[in-house]
């Protein structure tokens, strides 16, 4: 039976500012991308999301990010290369200790927002965020764009790599993302994401924006936790998968 990873940003809660159904969405991912406070999240609300993720047997990973709560982590920010070390180091050092307070550990770390764009083909910072694993855990599996330079760079500096493609965007002929700016660049239809998933699964294709077939190689899907729907969105996937014969397995499983 073929496995696939189902991933989603959570415990992104900020005080009483409420961001997701991390609740729902724990009964359908396999894996957990946690926010570390930098773009989202408090202490509180990140240990309660961490707790939930353990006690369900969901992957945690170290969602890490520009420091911009304002923005959300979707700026992009000219850093210095020894600062951004710094952040992602201190980041994934937060959310290990919080992990570890509830007898749990994270096992991954994915980028969030313009972080995870950026590093997904500028070198530069891309590097900063490989040094960052290196010099903490360098067995913690690096998440990114599928298709994109980074899965070389890191694997090049003997990180392990799992590439991630998205439940409900449009692609370009060339396998990667069509800007938000244009039409057609969110899906919200669940019977056309959970086939063109599948497909991706089984096949390693996913059909494009201008009708072609782009070849994608990836080990999860990113199912959003923060758009209008998305909890419906992600059960429906998940169920079509299932039902297809498709079981949906954290990837730090799959890979032990």
């Amino acid at each position: 039976m073929p496995n696939i990873d189902l991933n989603s940003d959570l415990g992104e809660s900020f005080g009483q500012w409420r961001m997701g159904d991390d609740a729902a969405m724990l009964d359908v991912v396999t894996s957990a991308n946690v926010a570390c406070g930098f773009h989202a999240g408090d202490p509180a609300g990140i240990l309660r999301t961490v707790k939930a993720a353990a006690a369900k047997g969901v992957a945690i990973g170290a969602h890490v990010a520009y420091p911009d709560l304002v923005g959300f982590g979707r700026r992009n920010l000219d850093i210095a290369d020894d600062e951004l070390t710094a952040d992602v180091i201190y980041q994934i050092g937060a959310l290990q200790a919080l992990a570890q307070s509830a007898g749990a550990r994270v096992t991954y770390v994915k980028p969030h927002g313009a972080l995870y764009n950026t590093i997904a083909h500028d070198r530069r910072q891309a590097q900063a965020v490989i040094e960052a694993l290196k010099a903490l855990d360098s067995s913690l599996v690096l998440v990114c764009l599928a298709g994109s330079p980074l899965i070389g760079w890191a694997r090049e500096a003997g990180l392990t790599c799992v590439a991630e493609a998205f439940a409900d965007r449009a692609y370009t002929p060339e396998g990667t993302l069509v800007s938000r700016k244009l039409p057609g660049a969110v899906l919200h239809d669940a019977t056309q994401v959970g086939e063109r998933m599948l497909r991706l699964v089984r096949e390693g294709v996913i059909e494009a924006i201008d009708g072609s077939l782009a070849r994608i190689e990836a080990d999860s899907i990113c199912v959003h936790g923060d758009s209008p729907g998305a909890v419906e969105m992600a059960r429906a996937l998940r169920q079509h998968l299932e039902n297809a014969g498709v079981m949906p397995k954290a990837f730090t499983e799959i890979r032990a």
